[in-house]
């Protein structure tokens, strides 16, 4: 009985401290200190915000802070942190000493818009309506709203991880998307072709009970979709990695959901086993699938990216894909960055929520008054060429799933993957071109660039851009070059003035006056009101009064 009161006076003792009222003077050294602490144990994080821009956040947040509310204080230092956009470098609101609530619904966005992907059972007739405002703000409005609380890699990171924070009505009110501090929060929906209103109250459990991105079955949360059925990537989630084979296609499809061991079957063996299959068997595909991959120990990786490398059957372009999507994060992130850079993978879906290079693996530092544990990243993990700054990996073949494909387990990812038949694929079509160009086959080039600029499966590259960028450093160098890479380009999108601009001021160049005034009319024709319609008109009229 004596133990049971000392753990009951603790509990309340613990309650009592969480929720003290600290002064202007407590919030404002805690402030203060983070400040301090991030300059001298920390300064390397100054990578996408300076240390100049960070200290005049901090003043503008330290001189508000006076007529700010607990909570207000509280989403302060959110927008502080999230300033670094670093996913790893991040701040927890259930750690938070000002309690914060949320409603029990689950925000995703798909390609035509945030729909309730889930939601606790009470709430199960929301799930599946589509969501078009928030507190009587346009859903778009609040999304941007709450970003600047997210440590936001990349958009991807906030849809994977950043909408929940418009459940939160602490946030909703710190962003001003409604004026006071409300105990709920109202949805205005659609579903089944048919609008209406919804308040929904929050409570103080911010747990959502997920697994790889994905509602527990076991749980007291529905979803909508179909369970009398599992399409492949959401099957065996009792295991972190399993891979089954697909005859009819034959394909092996391969879900790796963490970078850690299964506890039945570690990284190393499974992938010796996988291999072993794929060569004894008849196999033209292999597809790995990480979409839900969060991270884990990156030096679990080695035997994936040697093993895939070994397999001359399959590291070919068109045999060995990646599946990506927007919780591909972190350990995940090295192990798809080595598999670009080592590999001939193809890589399908979504782009990852972690940038090529970052920071990661925080230290927990602990601001002095309100005991709140801010996590601080300190490991920059360099993948690629120290000037890669990318956002993510981009998938060459962009996929994305409907809702309505979700529901009904359609895996339009996958299935692309399958009835992908691009015969003789490029996996780098500027280095195949620049080959091609280098033993001097220019026909070749225009016939191949040509081709690929209208075959979908090159959809992921940007041929106008980079021949474009080819052209302009081939022009003064190689002007001959110069001439048939922008030609082409011109050629290829006649309806884009940019192309027809750029080929005229490489004709210019040339001393082609004629040829030059063709193509910047065309230039003209097509956006007179652009400043590259009028750049092309100034230049016109100094060459006809030559």
């Amino acid at each position: 009985m004596k133990n049971i009161i000392i753990v009951f006076t603790l509990l309340l003792a613990t309650q009592v401290i969480a929720q003290k009222q600290l002064t202007t003077k407590e919030w404002r050294e805690d402030l203060r200190f983070l400040q301090t602490t991030v300059h001298k144990k920390f300064p390397f994080l100054f990578k996408k915000i300076s240390a100049q821009d960070f200290d005049a956040e901090v003043e503008t947040f330290y001189n508000a802070i006076p007529e700010m509310e607990q909570h207000e204080v509280a989403v302060g230092f959110f927008r502080m942190i999230a300033l670094f956009k670093y996913g790893h470098t991040r701040m927890s609101f259930s750690e938070n000493p000002v309690p914060f609530h949320a409603i029990p619904i689950d925000f995703y966005r798909f390609p035509d818009g945030i729909y309730i992907k889930a939601a606790h059972r009470d709430y199960k007739d929301l799930v599946g309506a589509k969501v078009l405002a928030i507190a009587g703000r346009p859903i778009e409005e609040v999304v941007k709203a709450v970003y600047t609380t997210v440590p936001a890699e990349n958009d991807m990171f906030n849809d994977a991880y950043g909408l929940d924070h418009m459940t939160i009505p602490e946030v909703l009110h710190a962003q001003g998307i409604t004026d006071n501090l409300l105990e709920e929060i109202a949805l205005k929906l659609e579903k089944d072709n048919k609008r209406f209103d919804y308040v929904v109250p929050a409570n103080a459990d911010l747990r959502v009970p997920m697994k790889y991105g994905e509602i527990r079955p076991d749980s007291d949360w529905v979803n909508g979709r179909d369970t009398t059925t599992t399409p492949y990537y959401l099957k065996h989630f009792e295991r972190v990695y399993y891979f089954d084979y697909l005859e009819k296609d034959k394909t092996v499809y391969v879900r790796h959901s963490r970078i850690q061991n299964d506890e039945k079957e570690d990284v190393a063996v499974f992938y010796k086993r996988l291999f072993e299959f794929v060569d004894s068997n008849d196999v033209e595909k292999l597809v790995l699938d990480v979409r839900l991959n969060g991270g884990g120990n990156n030096y679990l990786n080695k035997p994936i990216i040697t093993g895939v490398i070994a397999n001359k059957k399959i590291n070919q372009p068109g045999k060995f894909f990646v599946i990506t999507g927007r919780r591909t994060f972190s350990a995940c992130q090295n192990l798809i960055n080595e598999l670009d850079h080592y590999t001939n993978a193809l890589f399908v879906g979504e782009p990852s929520s972690e940038n090529i290079n970052f920071y990661g693996d925080n230290r927990k530092v602990t601001l002095p008054n309100s005991k709140t544990p801010v996590y601080l990243s300190f490991a920059w993990w360099q993948d690629r060429s120290p000037w890669d700054n990318a956002d993510y990996i981009k998938p060459h073949y962009p996929v994305q799933m409907s809702y309505q494909e979700y529901v009904t387990n359609q895996d339009p990812v996958l299935q692309s993957v399958l009835d992908f038949k691009s015969v003789n694929f490029v996996l780098n079509p500027m280095q195949y071109l620049t080959e091609l160009y280098t033993k001097g086959e220019m026909d070749l080039v225009a016939a191949e660039a040509k081709r690929m600029a209208n075959d979908p499966a090159y959809g992921f590259f940007d041929f106008e851009g980079e021949f474009d960028r080819v052209g302009g450093v081939l022009l003064g160098n190689d002007n001959q070059g110069a001439l048939l890479i922008l030609g082409t380009n011109a050629a290829l999108f006649p309806e884009s003035a940019n192309a027809q601009y750029n080929y005229a001021q490489a004709l210019r160049e040339t001393k082609d006056f004629e040829k030059a005034k063709t193509y910047y009319n065309k230039a003209i024709a097509i956006d007179a009101e652009s400043n590259i319609g009028k750049k092309a008109l100034r230049i016109l009229n100094k060459i006809s009064e030559k």
